[in-house]
């Protein structure tokens, strides 16, 4: 994971930034011949100094890559904003004055972000610290991406929150470097993991069909005419036909053998129990091993945006929090394998713990953490889990969300991260429908997520419904509900089923390796069994499991609190209780 950066930046250009006066002139023309399209940053104050001041600080830094283009005052803003739906430079970033007579900023962006949803939207206001101040309702209706308070620092607020905004919107938009190309038939559930393993790295890649005409050229130059499996090309042209994960983490350059030393402490999963307790292991000079099943994030991987997470005021996607704390724990000294399933545990006689991988190679660790998290409940409908990867998937809104642009999706769920996925996808589909089981979306979702999809125009929700069937040869095409009250049974047309109805441990790996309740959740601490389980004269601590020296943190532990920073604390706290299990033996 730490061996290869993501590439995300804009890239650079040749065309000269406009001028305010420029820009008037070349309103709703066309770029010039043969130029490429050019990424626009649109301004907006009633206060020309405002404008003047905001083009000058802009030009110096994104001139190069960006299209600049203001306007003084409300009027003329709406009327470059609707100009610029008819260019070929896409407008991504959109940056209001508050404080303008007619409309205000965020009034302006509302209606600015129709015309041009994909593009991110910062406020620009007077400080204000109190709880009057409009940015609050604004971030709690998904009004606004950003603020910037007058006066600026352009090199503590503006550029920051700029170039972050324009990677973003790079990443989604330009097809850029590509470390990958990835062909597969139509409907693949193999080429669907292998594009969410890309995704939750991140690698950049860009995918096609067989049977598209860019596809077919790339099987043919590569002489696998015809393949019926996935082939996947590396920038440097080598080429993985059917590659499995351990194939593809091997190429992207991360590891996925343990090696043969002895380690203080492995932690199975690397979710953000898992991330955080091996940041902590390894910065405290531990020997420190993690081993992920599939590459790491866990679920809250597959988050869009996780907006409470302290410290990031405006959200921050799953796996940029789990890039970033994967990255940190390598550069401490962590040793992380991928695409490798732990099969076992067993101690030994001289109080080490013996972890056997699925591959058969063995771990000897002195301590262990158990942090691998939850996956999302199957449905066990017989037509939907045959169409995995061809319109239904579990979680991945991420991965899935520019192949479902225009289209009818359909997401099952009423937790935080069904309305994660339904406000991400939105800014896709033509239509996301979010089914309910229950009879209110605030029993399981935060208000702020609820407000957001209340004033999402193509977001609909059904509540007291069960989904029942699908239909669909070769691809998802229609979904059945059952309304619970009334009993009617109601077709509606899908062409993307995600699925994010709960979750549930994956720890019967374990055996009896370690006690667990009677829905698999690890036992730790006082909730473990007082019927002889615990074999020592001491007490167990608090995170410890039935077996000395294994702890477990996070969503699999009993009693945990299913939230990320929990999770987090908990794989930090769970390191200490190592130290002191280590101080002991």
């Amino acid at each position: 994971m730490g061996t290869t950066k993501r590439r995300a930046s804009v890239r650079t250009r040749t065309r000269a930034p406009e001028s305010h006066e420029a820009a008037a002139q070349a309103e709703g023309t066309n770029a010039p011949t043969g130029a490429e399209p050019l990424p626009v940053i649109f301004l907006v104050s009633a206060d020309a100094s405002v404008v003047r001041a905001l083009e000058s600080d802009l030009s110096r830094r994104f001139a190069s890559d960006s299209r600049i283009v203001s306007a003084i005052g409300v009027v003329e803003g709406l009327e470059r904003i609707r100009a610029l739906s008819g260019t070929p430079d896409p407008v991504a970033l959109m940056i209001a004055d508050q404080r303008m007579p007619g409309l205000t900023g965020v009034e302006f962006l509302e209606r600015a972000h129709a015309l041009h949803p994909q593009a991110k939207r910062i406020l620009l206001m007077e400080r204000d610290y109190t709880t009057a101040n409009p940015i609050i309702p604004a971030m709690m209706h998904g009004q606004i991406d950003y603020h910037l308070a007058k006066p600026w620092a352009p090199e503590l607020g503006l550029y920051p929150a700029v170039t972050e905004f324009l990677a973003s919107w790079a990443s989604a938009h330009s097809e850029g470097f590509s470390l990958f190309r990835l062909v597969a038939p139509e409907n693949s559930r193999r080429a669907h993991e292998i594009r969410d393993l890309f995704t939750r790295f991140p690698m950049p890649y860009t995918f096609h069909t067989a049977d598209s005409h860019e596809g077919t050229a790339l099987l043919d130059e590569i002489g696998q005419t015809g393949c019926e499996v996935p082939v996947a090309v590396r920038h440097d042209g080598r080429v993985l036909v059917g590659p499995t994960d351990v194939d593809l983490v091997e190429a992207i350059g991360g590891e996925t053998s343990p090696g043969a030393e002895v380690y203080d402490v492995t932690i199975i999963g690397a979710g953000p129990a898992g991330l955080s307790a091996s940041v902590y292991g390894a910065s405290e000079g531990l020997e420190t091993l993690v081993v992920e099943r599939h590459v790491s994030g866990g679920q809250a991987g597959a988050s869009s945006r996780i907006r409470n997470v302290p410290g990031f005021t405006w959200g921050i996607s799953g796996h940029d929090l789990a890039y970033r704390a994967c990255e940190q724990a390598w550069l401490f000294g962590a040793k992380m394998i991928f695409a490798q399933e732990v099969s076992s545990l067993l101690p030994v006689g001289d109080g080490s713990i013996v972890i056997r991988l699925g591959d058969e190679h063995e771990v000897v660790s002195r301590s262990v953490v158990l942090a691998t998290g939850v996956s999302w409940r199957r449905l066990g409908i017989p037509k939907l889990e045959s169409l995995i990867g061809a319109g239904v998937f579990y979680g991945a809104a991420g991965t899935e969300a520019r192949a479902m642009r225009g289209k009818h999706v359909t997401i099952v769920g009423g937790g935080n991260s069904a309305g994660q996925a339904a406000a991400h996808l939105a800014k896709h589909a033509a239509t996301v429908t979010l089914l309910v089981r229950g009879d209110s979306l605030s029993t399981g979702m935060s208000d702020y997520l609820i407000t957001e999809l209340r004033r999402t125009p193509n977001v609909f929700v059904k509540l007291g419904v069960d989904l029942v069937d699908g239909e669909g040869e070769e691809q998802l095409e229609t979904i059945v509900i059952r309304h619970r009250a009334r009993g009617k049974v109601e077709c509606i047309p899908s062409d993307g089923l995600f699925v994010m109805i709960g979750a549930e441990p994956r720890t019967d790996w374990l055996g009896d390796a370690v006690a667990r309740d009677d829905r698999g959740y690890i036992l730790t601490g006082s909730d473990l069994p007082a019927d002889g389980a615990w074999p020592l004269d001491r007490d167990p601590m608090l995170f410890e499991t039935s077996l000395p020296g294994v702890f477990a943190a996070g969503d699999v532990r009993h009693g945990s609190v299913k939230r990320v920073t929990t999770a987090m604390g908990e794989g930090a706290t769970a390191i200490q209780l190592v130290h002191q299990y280590l101080d002991l033996a």
